[in-house]
């Protein structure tokens, strides 16, 4: 029955890679914005947190309403939104305030960006199988593939045809949610939580476990999105590193490690045991984080932002399956609920670095500290705006301990699939 969906799992990967351009094509256009526009690390950090502010309140939305208007629907209007989005951040900027313009565009393609991510993980997880959570690991790990296509496409582009052609980049990039809208158009979609009786929102909130979960979520979308968002700008302002290497080796090579993690539990995860494995991640992730911004050089700087991709691969679908394996009914609602959590920490975790950044280049203490070790106010801001995202896996680990407290006192109900291979 499974291979009747194949062109589903199909949409649904291309969907991450969609999701994977609208969230990282910017990015990498920050310092151009920077220059041509004039805009501060606080205005780029809004940026950063108007796309996910907006993906989280359309989850919020999609969580109430997509089962009643249908996933068909929403998800063929989600792509529409996404290509009118990239099309309009190459044109707005240029016909209007510039600053205006980016703000509009990031609000068309977050929206769809929003309905994406609600509704892929349940459609796949509604596809019958037996290794839920491989095949979830396995689905973002095209997010990742995404993310590695998007920066090494539009580094070549960039360097081929110059910084002064980049509007041509997002209405070009604009052809792919354009397609896939058409795909899924055709495509059968299956039925969430089929064979299982659905669980009241208020149960799931009820659930100490759930309500751990959520937590992590945030953390892990923090913990992702603020290397991931700032790592281009902290590889060359930083680091000093031209701004092809530091593409290429702040956020390619994070997405490349943040890939092939999440392609190997993808490929192996019944052999692994969940729990443990993030637990794993969240403690590299720390070191990954310390690494990045302590290190005074530039190649272990790099490898820090590098190994955090790795580290943070399995967080976010690792969490999505442990709460699907526990209900199984939890639905749309659920996964909904979990992605506000998540983007959430998205919005957050790089505005957090951005204003910390921000404040520690207004610091007269900190400026003078920075003088006398060698670094201008912009590096040591970037360094302590990253150091502080730190404390999102640093809470991450102390929630997997806890679930582990409490799954021990049998509170959760289900069982853990791969868990019972020894938690």
């Amino acid at each position: 029955m499974a291979h009747t969906f194949k062109r589903t799992i199909h949409a649904c990967y291309r969907g991450y890679i969609v999701q994977a351009a609208i969230n990282n094509l910017a990015p990498l256009l920050f310092v151009i914005f920077q220059q041509q526009f004039d805009l501060s690390l606080s205005m780029i950090g809004n940026l950063i947190f108007l796309n996910f502010g907006t993906q989280l309140v359309v989850d919020a939305i999609a969580v109430k309403f997509a089962d009643k208007i249908g996933y068909r629907k929403c998800m063929v209007t989600a792509h529409i939104l996404c290509t009118v989005g990239l099309v309009a951040l190459g044109i707005l900027p240029n016909i209007m305030m510039p600053y205006a313009g980016l703000c509009l565009a990031v609000i068309f393609y977050a929206i769809g960006g929003g309905l994406i991510e609600v509704l892929i993980s349940p459609i796949v997880d509604a596809v019958p199988g037996d290794d839920k959570a491989s095949a979830m690991s396995l689905l973002h790990s095209f997010y990742c593939w995404g993310q590695v296509l998007v920066v090494l496409l539009s580094t070549v582009f960039l360097q081929i045809c110059g910084h002064g052609m980049w509007m041509i980049l997002p209405v070009l990039w604009a052809v792919l949610p354009l397609v896939n809208g058409l795909s899924f158009l055709k495509v059968p979609i299956p039925t969430p939580a089929e064979g299982h009786e659905k669980i009241p929102i208020k149960k799931l909130l009820a659930s100490k476990i759930f309500m751990i979960a959520m937590i992590m979520m945030l953390c892990a979308g923090a913990a992702e999105l603020s290397m991931a968002q700032w790592s281009s700008l902290f590889a060359e302002k930083a680091l000093g590193v031209s701004k092809v290497m530091g593409d290429l080796l702040g956020p390619c090579l994070f997405a490349v490690f943040m890939g092939v993690g999440r392609t190997f539990y993808g490929l192996w995860g019944k052999k692994i045991n969940l729990t443990g494995a993030l637990l794993v991640c969240s403690i590299l992730c720390v070191v990954s984080y310390l690494l990045a911004s302590l290190s005074n050089i530039p190649a272990f700087a790099l490898m820090g932002c590098s190994l955090c991709g790795l580290a943070v691969s399995l967080l976010w679908p690792g969490m999505l399956s442990y709460s699907s394996a526990c209900y199984p009914g939890g639905g749309t609602a659920m996964f909904g609920i979990l992605a506000i959590c998540g983007d959430l920490g998205c919005s957050i975790g790089p505005w957090i670095t951005g204003f910390v950044s921000e404040g520690a280049q207004s610091s007269p203490a900190l400026v003078a500290q920075a003088a006398a070790d060698g670094f201008t106010p912009e590096q040591i801001g970037l360094k302590i705006g990253l150091l502080s995202a730190v404390v999102f896996p640093m809470i991450i680990a102390g929630g997997i301990l806890a679930m582990r407290r409490i799954r021990t006192k049998q509170e959760v109900p289900g069982k853990m699939g791969g868990e019972q291979q020894g938690a």
